[in-house]
Formats: C-alpha cells, structure tokens, sequence
C-alpha cells in the first residue's frame, strides 16, 4: 500500500508541475488549472488510503463544509472581489498548516513524547507555526484592505518597524529556546513557550501588513501565497507527506518568482515593498490652476470612430465599474470599423497579480490583442489613441519626470506619447499610491468623467452615428 501510495504522489507531482507550465500562458491556462485540480484529486484519495487515518468521519464533514463553501463563494463572489478571495484562500492555507503543527505538538504533549521528538520535528512544527500563522493573520489584514473595512492607505504606529524587529528577535529566540530546551524543561514550559510563539507571530502577521498601502496589494498577495505555500512544505516534513512538501514548495517558488517579477515591474524591493509604506501620505505636486479637458461621450465617439489605431489601458476603475463587458462591446464596434484595437496590460494593474487578464478574459477578449507593458510601450507614440479605464498609478508621467514622487523610477505604461489620451475616471483623486497624476493635466488628454461602465455604454451608442 504504501508503493501505492508514494507512486500516486509522484504522478500527482509531476502533474503539478505540469499545470504550472500550462498556466504559464493565457491559451493554456484553463488545461493547466484542470491537470492541477485532478493531480490535487489523486493526492487526497492516495493520502486517503493510509493506515495511519484510523477515522473518515471528521476527513468526510471537513470535505463537505469545504466543498460547500467552495461552492457558493465561486458562484456569489463578483470578479471585482476576486483579490480579496484570493486573500482569504492564502490565510486559509496558511490557518490549516498552524492547526497542523499546533495538533501535532498537542499530540506529542498527550503522549509525553514532546522530549523524545527529534529536532527536525519540533523544527518543522515551530516553522509551519510561525509562518502559517504570519500567512493567516497577514492576509485577514489585505482582505480587510481590499474589502474596504481597513483603510488601503498606509497604517504606520510609532516604532512601527522597531516593534516588528522586536518580534522578529523574539521569535528567533523562542525557536531556539524551543530547540535547546525541550528536553530540559517541564513539557507545560515548553507547549507555553509554543503557543507565545504562536501569538506573536501572528501579531507579526498584522504588523507587517497594516503598513503597506492599496498601491501594493498585488504584491503582497503574491508573497502572502508563497508563504502559504512555505507554510504547507514545512507541515508535510511535520507529517512527513512527501507530496505536501513537493506541492508547498511549487507554490513557495512560484510565488516568490511572481512577486520578484512584479517588485521588478515596479522598480522596487521587495524590503521596499513590505517597510517602505508608499502612499501614506498623499503627493500633490505641481501647480494647483492647471487646467484640465474634459469631453463628451459623444465626442469621445467622434474621436476614436476616426482613429485609425486604439490601446486600451484597463485598471481597477474597470473592475470596479465590471465594465469589462462594456469594454468588449466598443471594442468590436471599433474593430467592425476597421480601427487597429489592442490592450496595455501593467503587471500591477488591479489588486492582484493577472486581475487585468482575468476580468478581460471573462469578458471573451481574444489573447491575443492583450500585450505586456514592455512590448506595447513601443507603439504608443504611433498610436492615435490611448483609452484609459480607470487606470492612475500605472499611466502616471510623474514615474519618469518627478524624481520627489513616491512613484519615481516605477515603469509605467507610455500612455501620454499617444497622439490623443482619453481617460474615464469618476474623478481626479489620486490612485492607491496617494500620488496626483499628471497625465489629467496634459494637453492631449481629455477626462470623461463618471462611472466607466457608464461612459463605454454611452460611447458605443454614439459610435454608433458616427
């Protein structure tokens, strides 16, 4: 049974390893994700199979309340709240990988045997703690940002970071304490010991989120899933599962490749990232009386029925406004009339790693009219124009002209070299940075104010007459 079940593992691995190939690429994505979920199948019911499960009834109601819940948040979640979800699913799997080790040390202090546990073991339980429980509580916060119930600017204590390295010290320190000593001490002391250790790291957790701001969100979703997935390898060495270490450490990779393509993508470390709390106050630069164009969707019709090539730049305005539908009706209008139409996508678009590509994707965008930032920049000074949907920190000059801006040196999408910018915003606060833009004020752009899904509506109708 037990060749049985290691050779499921391996085929479940490899398939793992094949999904992520897949989901490398939009065209492949939907296979990728499918040959991932039936390698996770294969995985379950193998581990299923082991003579150490001595009862199915919890196993069975855990699949039953999971499946459920599943269910109806796949069917009630709005794409536009897909961030915080994914969120959630991070906390959630990392909360699994500490009830885990905090059963498993339970367990060891049950049988009296946390003295005779080897120092790998108690290792991997402190690690799959700690890490799992930063993941959980760290990503209760970026729901709460994302939701709305926290707010997405900064949130900076007083010796904000001098408490988190206070944390860090101690954790350290408890770890070692817990290594050293667990065979000296009572087992009480050291199941205390554990469960503080518990308890700052998930205050570390909060600590180390609060002070990150709306403008960063899709990178700490990213890395909030690869500690999730560091979280996971370290309770499969707990539970010495070689699947669940195999699965964690995919996810941990990838997670951490992801979020140095998107740290990249903006210019910035991933210390920056985590400690630098961009946007926590606002940036307003500039002169305040400069003037601002403002048109009409009938005039916007006019404009873009007469180009001859046209970038659409989506951002969260869009998933917000879910005027991703919208979108794809002016679109093929525009195309019906032989207008050249492709899309700008900014890795950091949205509030969460792909959330451009998802919401066009639903909206039946074919893939190949979406380009990255560094193959469309080039075309946008050929472009006639530039269409903004509810993007702002991703299109802003200031990221290449104003060396005091917090946005200074992030690669931006060259939307303001288009002979003709035309932006849909509800208004001209500032983005998740807290930072102005100065493309609202240049004399090629043209603001459409109100609701985007709105605007497009009201654009294509009078595409329509043109």
């Amino acid at each position: 049974m037990e060749v049985l079940i290691n050779a499921a593992y391996l085929v479940a691995s490899a398939m793992f390893i094949l999904a992520l190939k897949r989901l490398s690429s939009p065209r492949t994505a939907r296979t990728g994700n499918l040959i991932g979920a039936l390698g996770m199948l294969i995985g379950v019911l193998a581990t299923l199979l082991h003579r150490s499960i001595l009862s199915f009834e919890g196993i069975l109601i855990g699949i039953v309340i999971g499946s459920g819940l599943g269910a109806v948040m796949a069917l009630r979640v709005p794409m536009t709240a897909m961030p915080q979800m994914v969120a959630l699913l991070n906390g959630f799997g990392g909360a699994a990988s500490a009830v885990v080790a905090i059963a498993e040390m339970e367990r060891l202090h049950l049988h009296h045997s946390i003295a005779q546990a080897s120092t790998a073991l108690t290792g991997s339980i402190a690690a799959s703690v700690i890490i799992g429980t930063i993941t959980f509580t760290g990503s209760v916060i970026a729901f709460a940002k994302l939701q709305e119930i926290l707010s997405g600017r900064p949130i900076v204590l007083p010796f904000h970071h001098g408490w988190n390295a206070l944390q860090g010290i101690a954790i350290l320190a408890l770890v070692t304490l817990l290594l050293l000593q667990q065979r000296v001490w009572p087992e009480a002391t050291v199941l205390e010991l554990f469960y503080l250790l518990t308890a700052i790291s998930a205050v570390l957790g909060v600590m180390m989120v609060i002070p990150i701001g709306g403008a960063d969100m899709p990178v700490v979703i990213s890395f909030l899933n690869s500690l999730s997935g560091l979280a996971a390898a370290s309770t499969g060495f707990v539970l010495s599962n070689y699947l669940l270490i195999i699965a964690g450490t995919l996810v941990g990779a990838s997670g951490i490749i992801l979020t140095n393509i998107m740290c990249t993508a903006m210019n910035r470390s991933l210390p920056n990232v985590l400690f630098g709390a961009v946007g926590a106050e606002a940036h307003l630069g500039g002169a305040t009386d400069r003037i601002v164009r403002s048109t009409t969707a009938e005039d916007a019709a006019v404009i873009l029925g007469y180009a001859r090539s046209v970038i659409i730049v989506p951002g969260y305005g869009m998933a917000v406004a879910q005027a991703q539908h919208a979108v794809k009706k002016l679109t093929t209008l525009l195309q019906q009339r032989g207008v050249d139409v492709k899309f700008a996508i900014h890795p950091v678009a949205g509030r969460m790693p792909g959330h451009m590509n998802v919401l066009l994707a639903e909206a039946d965008i074919p893939y190949d009219l979406l380009y990255d930032m560094e193959h469309i920049n080039p075309e946008f000074e050929h472009t006639d124009v530039a269409l903004v949907v509810g993007a702002n920190d991703v299109v802003n000059p200031a990221a290449r002209k104003d060396a005091s801006s917090p946005l200074y040196g992030m690669p931006i999408l060259d939307v303001d070299r288009a002979r003709t910018v035309i932006v849909l915003k509800r208004s001209l606060n500032p983005g998740f940075a807290g930072v102005e833009n100065e493309l609202f004020y240049q004399p090629n752009t043209y603001m459409l104010f109100g609701d985007a899904r709105g605007s497009l509506e009201a654009i294509a109708e009078a595409l329509k007459s043109v």
